[in-house]
């Protein structure tokens, strides 16, 4: 029984742990202004850098957005990096190239685990822009996304800035719920930039400057792993720069890209994002996030227990009743950001399925290889 005691205790704890870490996310979402535009026309030259792989069936339209973004062309430099791809990835592109658009094909020769990082690294060498922005091949964006941006970037003096990402045009139940659990995700990053503790952002819509990039050393030091071209670089940036970490909070500057199709896709791609916590280098955010993963595990567990002890499913339903309560609090105002205010019906239905899936990748996401594009990294 004392066992049984000591496992009430501690899910107290947690529970009350959780409680504090989720006000404190409300608070840095709250703390993060909402950025205007004032206007005033960039002067900035950016380079926009998309690393590609095998995205033969819809990178045009990405392509076609980024030709379209009402930024000064002459400021404006595009280089698509194809990766290695086994489609007509590289051919699609090149019809770009009198529309101003560079393509680089990698040739590496030996296996990395950390393409990605290459072929960004690789594009950044032959980059011309002041200002990196980085997105993926399977993004859309707005006509002013870019101009947001840099007016954000010129008016504020941010060495690196973090912009939202969200799903849309979701086909499915399953869709819907990622797209749910993505806003939390991104409301999360921008909440501890508002805190003044960044620790997650999204390579989706990132921008940096490129002489900030090689002040830090680039990704050297995480070249091995094969995610973390984003947060892991976020960490850098935040070490070297402190306060010059920027959220922006514009509905422009939104980046939108699609859910997993099913759920082995998904679990993949989750596990590659886990798999970069074995590198902070800020341990109160590991400590951080094993607290919240022993908060879902101590959920299961009184669940389980209260099979036969109705002590424990009392307990657990209350930390479960608390976990929804406080979660809808804070997605309301992300998923107001959004425009995505629809999708909290969800919440109360998928938030057992929620704590399966963190317990589970938890482990998963540090102990072994995954498939990201095709290819079995680390």
């Amino acid at each position: 029984m004392e066992a049984f005691s000591v496992v009430s205790y501690i899910s107290s704890f947690l529970s009350i742990l959780y409680l504090v870490v989720v006000i404190a996310f409300i608070r840095g979402w709250h703390r993060l202004r909402n950025f205007e535009r004032d206007g005033r026309p960039g002067v900035t030259k950016v380079s926009v850098i998309v690393a590609a792989r095998n995205e033969e069936a819809i990178i045009a339209d990405t392509l076609n957005d980024l030709i379209a973004q009402n930024y000064d062309r002459t400021l404006t430099e595009l280089i698509f990096i194809d990766d290695h791809s086994t489609d007509g990835t590289a051919e699609v592109v090149r019809r770009y190239a009198d529309q101003g658009v560079k393509l680089i094909q990698l040739n590496e020769d030996r296996a990395l685990n950390s393409y990605k990082k290459k072929a960004i690294q690789t594009a950044i060498g032959q980059s011309t822009g002041t200002l990196i922005i980085t997105t993926d091949a399977d993004c859309r964006m707005g006509p002013d996304w870019l101009s947001t941006i840099v007016n954000c970037y010129e008016r504020n003096g941010y060495k690196m800035i973090s912009s939202p990402v969200a799903y849309f045009k979701e086909q499915s139940f399953f869709e819907r719920a990622q797209a749910l659990e993505f806003l939390y995700l991104i409301g999360l990053g921008a909440s501890t930039i508002g805190n003044k503790r960044p620790s997650t952002c999204n390579g989706a819509n990132l921008a940096y400057e490129k002489a900030a990039f090689y002040e830090v050393g680039g990704f050297k030091g995480i070249d091995d792993l094969a995610s973390g071209d984003d947060e892991l670089l976020l960490h850098k940036m935040a070490a070297k720069y402190d306060n010059h970490i920027g959220f922006l909070k514009n509905s422009d500057a939104v980046v939108y890209t699609y859910a997993k199709p099913s759920l082995t896709e998904f679990l993949q791609q989750r596990k590659r994002w886990a798999s970069k916590s074995t590198r902070y280098k800020n341990k109160s955010i590991i400590v951080l996030g094993v607290c919240i993963w022993l908060f879902n595990l101590s959920i299961l567990m009184n669940l389980g227990i209260g099979l036969f002890m109705g002590f424990y499913l009392k307990l657990g339903l209350l930390q479960l009743l608390m976990k929804v309560v406080v979660e809808f609090f804070f997605l309301w105002d992300v998923t107001g950001f959004a425009r995505r205010r629809s999708l909290l019906f969800l919440l109360p239905v998928l938030n057992l399925l929620h704590i399966l899936y963190i317990v589970y990748i938890g482990v998963a996401g540090n102990s072994g290889k995954y498939n990201w594009k095709g290819r079995m990294v680390r």
